[in-house]
């Protein structure tokens, strides 16, 4: 009933920028919480940043400084801005979103976590 997309995820040099945009669809209430989260390959996935509804955010100490996370409330979107790129930020990168939908008739509201399906960033000379 409700997914996100990313999109965004590409090959770039160290020192390089890319932007990631995550778009949510479908019978969408409202979203709370929404975050950026990657996994590099042998590793655990972690958090890299998290935005609220009301546009708190908080970033892992590894990207703080790098990495701008924004959301477009209107557009059911939220972005990871990312500069001053690094081999270690290779990772595949995914969306995530608690989301309020809307389903049956007469209309309930439920409550779902949602992940995207990942984007592949890579960080290479």
């Amino acid at each position: 009933q409700v997914q996100l997309v990313e999109s965004g995820g590409d090959l770039v040099q160290p020192g390089g920028s890319l932007r990631l945009s995550c778009a949510a669809s479908g019978s969408i209430f409202s979203i709370n919480a929404m975050g950026w989260y990657r996994q590099a390959p042998g590793k655990e996935r972690e958090l890299v940043a998290g935005i609220t509804s009301g546009g708190s955010t908080n970033y892992a100490d590894s990207v703080k400084g790098r990495f701008t996370i924004s959301r477009d409330n209107a557009k059911n979107t939220v972005y990871l801005q990312m500069n001053s790129l690094k081999p270690v930020d290779t990772a595949v990168y995914y969306c995530n979103a608690d989301i309020v939908y809307r389903s049956g008739y007469p209309p309930r509201l439920g409550n779902l976590e949602v992940w995207g399906q990942g984007t592949l960033v890579t960080v290479s000379s």
